[in-house]
C-alpha cells in the first residue's frame, strides 16, 4: 500500500501570538456576568472564551510564511522575507486582538473577517494536497474541518468553534459537562432563526417583523417559561420560603437597615452551621456550631460578620457591621478537620465529629439570612421561625440510593451519608421534587402553546 504523506502549512499558533492582547481579554472576562456561559454554571476548569476563540482561529489559520517553509524545511529564510511575513502577521495579530474582545463576541462583521481567513486558509490547505487519493473526503474546500473537544468541560472551546461557524463535537465523561454542553452547544442551533412559541410573544402584532436571528427566540421562550415555572413553584411551596422583614427593632441595632425599615426581603440564603453536642460534660446537652468562619461578608469596608451571644447554658447569633474581631474569621474551626466547643473552647476532633454523625446525632442550626437589597446584599440575624418553617417540610420522595464509598475526595461516607439523599435537607428534596414535575408540566405547555399557533 503506498503512502501519500498530507501537506500541511504551518499554522500561525506555530509561530507567534498577540499574547498580551489575548491575556488581558481573558482577565477582563472574570469581572463579566450578563451573557457569559459562566452564569449558566460555576464549572471549576473553566476556559476564557477569548482564549479559546485566539486558540481556535490561530490553529485553522496559515502563518504566512509557509509556501517557503514548505518548499525549504529546516532552512533559515532570508530576511527580506521575514520582514513580508512579519507584516502580514501583523495584519493577522490585528484582527486576533479585535477578535478576542468581548464586545466583539456577538460582532458579525469582525466574526466574519475571522472566518474569511479561515477558510482562505482551508482553501489553501485543500489545493496543497488536491492530488491526495482521499482528496475528495478530506479535502472538500466547500466544507471546513470539524472540530472535537473529547474533554469538554465548561464548553468554551466548542462554543467559540461553533461561533467561527465550524462543526464542533464535545464528550465528556461528566453528566454535569454533558448538560452544559448540550444546553450551550447543541440545542440553541436546533432552534436558530424561530420566533418564540409563548402566547405572551405571541400576542404582539409584529411578531415575525422581529429580529429572531441566532437564539434569540429560544431565548425568549427560556425566559417566559421559566419565569412560568417559578411562579408556579412559588404558588405550591413558596410558605416553604418566607420572605424576611425589617423591623425598627432590627434597624435600631443595625442602622444600615433603616432603609428597609417595614419591608419584606426575598431571602437569597440561609446560613447553615453543623452541629454536635459538645464533648465537655457541663455541656453535653448543648449543640455547638462546627463552622470553619464567621465572616458573612469580607469586601474592604463592608465587612460583615456573625457574632455567637452565649446565655448560660445556651447561645445565639447576631450579624454585626463592621470591622471583624480575629476570632470571627476562624469561626470556630481549630486546624484541618478539627473544631472547638463553643461554649468552652474543649478541643472537638475529626474523630468525635465522625462518630457523631455515623450515630445520627449531628444537626444543624441557622446562623444568619441573606436577603436581597437594593443595590447589594443585606445579613440579617437567624430567625427561629425560618429555621421551623425549613424543618417542616416533607418530601415525597428522595433518592435513597447508594454512593461510592471510597470514591477520589468525597469522603463524606465518614461522616454517616451514605446515600443521595443525605446530602440534601428535606426543604431542598421538596424543591427538587417539585422542580422535576415542573419540568414535565413545562414541556407539555410548550407543545400546546406551539400547536395551537401552527
Amino acid at each position: 500500500m503506498t503512502n501519500h504523506p498530507i501537506k500541511a502549512p504551518k499554522k500561525l499558533i506555530e509561530v507567534a501570538l498577540p499574547l498580551d492582547a489575548i491575556n488581558a481579554a481573558a482577565a477582563r472576562e472574570k469581572s463579566i456576568r450578563h451573557g457569559h456561559p459562566s452564569t449558566l454554571h460555576l464549572w471549576w476548569a473553566r476556559r476564557p472564551l477569548a482564549a479559546a476563540r485566539a486558540v481556535i482561529f490561530a490553529q485553522f489559520v496559515n502563518d504566512p510564511s509557509w509556501p517557503w517553509e514548505l518548499e525549504h524545511p529546516g532552512e533559515v529564510p532570508p530576511g527580506h522575507l521575514k520582514g513580508s511575513w512579519a507584516a502580514s502577521r501583523k495584519r493577522l495579530f490585528r484582527l486576533l486582538e479585535e477578535l478576542v474582545l468581548w464586545e466583539n463576541t456577538t460582532n458579525e462583521a469582525v466574526l466574519e473577517r475571522a472566518r474569511a481567513e479561515i477558510r482562505k486558509s482551508w482553501r489553501e490547505t485543500c489545493e496543497l494536497n488536491r492530488d491526495h487519493p482521499q482528496a475528495a473526503e478530506l479535502f472538500d474546500p466547500e466544507r471546513l474541518p470539524a472540530f472535537h473537544d473529547p474533554f469538554a468541560g465548561g464548553g468554551a472551546l466548542p462554543l467559540e468553534a461553533q461561533r467561527l461557524r465550524l462543526e464542533a463535537y464535545a464528550s465528556d465523561l461528566n453528566p454535569v459537562a454533558v448538560l452544559i454542553n448540550k444546553a450551550m452547544i447543541e440545542i440553541p442551533p436546533k432552534f436558530a432563526g424561530r420566533a418564540p412559541v409563548n402566547p405572551e410573544a405571541r400576542a404582539k402584532r409584529d411578531l415575525l417583523a422581529q429580529d429572531w436571528r441566532g437564539a434569540r427566540g429560544l431565548a425568549e421562550d427560556v425566559r417566559y417559561y421559566g419565569q412560568w415555572m417559578r411562579d408556579e413553584a412559588q404558588k405550591r411551596i413558596g410558605h416553604l420560603y418566607p420572605p424576611v422583614e425589617i423591623t425598627a427593632e432590627m434597624a435600631a441595632e443595625r442602622p444600615d437597615l433603616a432603609p428597609y425599615v417595614g419591608q419584606k426581603l426575598t431571602v437569597i440564603a440561609w446560613l447553615w452551621a453543623r452541629t454536635v453536642k459538645s464533648p465537655n460534660p457541663a455541656f453535653r446537652r448543648v449543640e455547638v456550631p462546627l463552622a470553619s468562619t464567621f465572616m458573612l461578608s469580607s469586601k474592604a469596608g463592608k465587612e460583615v460578620y456573625v457574632e455567637p451571644v452565649i446565655e448560660g447554658d445556651s447561645y445565639r447569633f447576631t450579624v454585626k457591621v463592621g470591622k471583624p474581631p480575629a476570632e470571627a474569621k476562624a469561626g470556630t474551626k481549630l486546624n484541618q478537620a478539627n473544631f472547638k466547643c463553643l461554649m468552652s473552647e474543649t478541643p472537638i476532633d475529626a474523630k468525635y465529629i465522625r462518630a457523631e454523625s455515623k450515630a445520627g446525632r449531628i444537626s444543624a442550626r441557622l446562623m444568619a439570612i441573606v436577603a436581597e437589597g437594593q443595590h447589594s446584599r443585606v445579613y440579617v440575624a437567624a430567625e427561629s421561625s425560618h429555621e421551623v418553617v425549613s424543618k417542616e417540610a416533607s418530601p415525597a420522595w428522595k433518592p435513597d440510593v447508594e454512593f461510592f464509598q471510597k470514591a477520589l475526595g468525597f469522603r463524606i461516607g465518614n461522616y454517616g451519608m451514605n446515600k443521595w439523599s443525605d446530602l440534601f435537607t428535606s426543604r431542598q428534596l421538596v424543591a427538587l421534587n417539585l422542580f422535576s414535575d415542573l419540568v414535565s408540566d413545562a414541556r407539555e405547555k410548550i407543545l400546546q402553546d406551539y400547536l395551537s399557533t401552527t
